[in-house]
């Protein structure tokens, strides 16, 4: 049977009668266009479905717009959240005109950072197994005008309710600021949803592993998921997105992923486990080296740590990302790297030791990230670490908090603000367009948006500036 049939065969067993086509904008959201089942056919297939480029956050001009979509067959599920059966099938972008694939498509970029793995004769596989974190609350309001901006999130089970009048019975079991890392109930009220959002990610074939409940108050949680290659693990972490948010909006919460809502508390992250295979052979592993690390691990972990200030444009892409991105949160903000230092950006597990599970992490990625783009980023660092052979030199298995200012200096840290990242990104992106995988136009593109967006939250006030200044 070919794709078309096998997807066929699964409308007609599950009297599907809606179809959803998914794109994802430059940005990391995932658009959709719904068509009826019928229209899954050879055409489809062949001709793709047209939609409109101009109105996707960083594609088309308006006099360009014309884009089509062809839907990955391979990738069709149906969607465990719908209350109808509906099929969900991830789609690539084409260029009506030159029929050639879309170089700003994310995806698109994903597929080309593989193929270039694959040619580069290194090796021919490179896992990606993401921790998205985020935070559930139970009521959220924000709102900015030329006059106005605030915000306000709300969890039952934050510490700053342990005062509120619940109907004459608040029972006092709330998570204090940072402890809330995997407390049983009464005090973690949210097993039970993280269950049914696991639950659901098996039904899609996403293999769960573990949850549990996050270090900060206000219902911060964590599900894993296990490693998959490149393009199929940037596939499922928008899926995983999906499922999140609506699974809690049918409970009557509602999910981000945004890295640091809350002031004071522990921020959401994305560490990125990583590892190259060469057929069936795993090639990070050296039982005689520093952290069992092969010399050809060590060298990724130099690209890693080379380009990680540009890295973090695609990595930690917003200017809430560098609010979590500060000492006295776990948070990795010095580019070194250690087999168990969490403040390091860079930590090889030591929770297996076998040649298959060796893996390095990176961890300053939050969950805000465009995984395509953010996943064939560290790909391309890496081999270009390889490639120039980049020492990362010796590791820093100390607490980095707590060296002196003096050794503290010899250590460089990540970029503070999305702008420097961005900086960083027009500074030092060779990397990232050797052998195309990225091309000039989506770093330029990127860098225009994402400069446009940092102008925009800096000229807005924001309530902590009338604290400061407003009597001054």
């Amino acid at each position: 049977m070919t794709a078309l049939d096998d997807v066929q065969a699964t409308i007609t067993n599950n009297d599907v009668q809606r179809v959803d086509l998914l794109v994802t904008d430059l940005i990391g959201r995932w658009q959709h266009f719904s068509i009826p089942a019928s229209r899954v056919d050879e055409d489809l297939v062949q001709n793709g479905q047209g939609f409109d480029g101009s109105s996707l956050r960083g594609f088309q001009a308006i006099d360009e717009s014309d884009m089509l979509l062809f839907p990955d067959l391979e990738t069709a599920r149906i969607d465990p959240t719908e209350s109808e059966p509906t099929l969900k099938i991830i789609c690539d972008i084409v260029d009506p005109v030159t029929r050639e694939r879309y170089t700003r498509d994310p995806r698109y970029v994903a597929t080309k950072a593989e193929a270039h793995l694959n040619a580069s004769g290194i090796a021919d596989k490179a896992f990606f197994g993401p921790e998205l974190e985020f935070f559930l609350f139970d009521n959220v309001q924000f709102g900015l005008k030329v006059n106005s901006s605030f915000h306000i999130v709300d969890s039952d089970e934050a510490d700053w309710n342990s005062s509120r009048d619940e109907d004459g019975r608040n029972l006092g079991y709330k998570i204090p600021p940072k402890q809330g890392y995997s407390p049983v109930s009464p005090f973690d009220t949210l097993a039970d949803l993280r269950w049914e959002m696991a639950e659901k990610m098996e039904q899609i074939g996403i293999e769960f592993e573990v949850h549990h409940h996050e270090v900060a108050t206000g219902g911060q949680g964590e599900i894993a998921t296990r490693f998959n290659t490149l393009l199929k693990k940037a596939d499922e972490s928008q899926w995983y997105k999906h499922i999140i948010r609506n699974v809690a909006k049918s409970r009557g919460k509602t999910a981000t992923f945004m890295p640091k809502p809350l002031f004071g508390d522990n921020g959401t992250g994305m560490h990125v486990h990583q590892s190259l295979w060469l057929g069936d052979q795993p090639l990070f592993f050296d039982p005689d080296n520093y952290a069992q690390l092969s010399e050809l691990a060590r060298y990724y972990i130099g690209g890693l740590l080379a380009h990680g200030s540009s890295l973090l444009a695609f990595c930690a892409p917003t200017t809430n990302s560098y609010k979590r991105l500060v000492p006295g949160f776990e948070a990795p903000i010095y580019l070194a790297y250690s087999q168990r230092n969490r403040s390091a950006a860079i930590r090889i597990p030591t929770y297996e030791t076998s040649a298959k599970s060796k893996r390095v992490e990176f961890r300053p990625p939050d969950a805000s990230a465009n995984t395509y783009l953010a996943f064939s980023a560290m790909l391309m660092a890496g081999l270009d670490g390889i490639r120039n052979k980049i020492d990362p030199g010796d590791p820093t298995d100390t607490d980095i908090y707590e060296l002196s200012p003096e050794e503290i200096g010899n250590i460089p840290a990540v970029p503070t603000s999305m702008e420097a990242a961005v900086e960083a990104l027009g500074a030092d992106h060779d990397y990232l367009t050797f052998g195309d995988v990225f091309t000039q136009d989506v770093v330029d593109n990127y860098i225009a948006f994402k400069e446009q967006e940092a102008r925009d939250v800096f000229l807005h006030p924001v309530p902590a500036e009338f604290f400061h200044y407003f009597h001054i």
